[in-house]
């Protein structure tokens, strides 16, 4: 698994990695503003009337929160941008390592698109319920939450990646029969998240390194 990760850092000079990039810069900024709209909106109107000191230190503690959910809720973006980006990415992998092997056709197009959007907005919802429990019970919902992150980090770009070249159930299954190595990556990919600008590369690294390993044990 290392391996395909370094494998993925090595090849970001590739063009085909380029759309990936900046759709996870696009997709971060989006995140961003639109909390801070948000943010703004809500801040607005429970702050007024209140003393100049207070409103203050409420809005530097809620653009800190909102930096914060900025970066948790870029997950799921992620993923679906991982859905959108994926066969260019996987093509340019195997055209670099894998040149021997056949670039068989995928799930349809709007399959891979549905399916990408689905678990995005799965893993939001997920990513909202478990809100709560890192604010209440830091040291416990931190770990809950990374591991239910790799997991889902995990599952949703390798799935996006083997859909490039098989159907959804098939990547499923590829999936399912590399699970441990599936889940370590997605841990990878949930350290990765935690570190700014870094972060803005997931789409295109979780491709990449998923294409690896589905290739390594064909």
């Amino acid at each position: 698994m290392p391996r395909a990760i370094l494998l993925a850092f090595a090849q970001l000079d590739d063009p085909a990695f380029r759309a990936p990039i900046l759709w996870g810069v696009l997709g971060a900024a989006a995140a961003l503003l639109g909390l801070a709209g948000f943010a703004a909106i809500g801040l607005g109107w429970v702050l007024e009337g209140w003393p100049g000191w207070i409103t203050t230190i409420v809005q530097l503690a809620g653009g800190a929160a909102t930096l914060l959910l900025a970066w948790w809720l870029f997950l799921p973006i992620a993923v679906v941008i991982a859905s959108g980006c994926a066969g260019p990415v996987v093509t340019a992998v195997e055209r670099r390592h894998y040149p021997a092997v056949a670039q068989t056709g995928g799930a349809h197009l709007l399959h891979q698109a549905w399916w990408g959007v689905v678990f995005g907005l799965k893993m939001l919802a997920l990513q909202i319920l478990l809100l709560p429990l890192i604010f209440f019970v830091p040291l416990l919902g931190a770990v809950l939450a990374f591991v239910i992150s790799a997991y889902a980090l995990g599952v949703g770009f390798f799935e996006a990646s083997a859909q490039a070249r098989m159907g959804v159930g098939a990547a499923r299954s590829a999936r399912l029969a590399r699970r441990w190595q599936v889940w370590l990556l997605g841990a990878a990919l949930a350290a990765m998240a935690a570190v700014p600008i870094l972060n803005l590369l997931l789409p295109v690294i979780g491709v990449a390194a998923s294409a690896h390993l589905m290739h390594e044990r064909r």
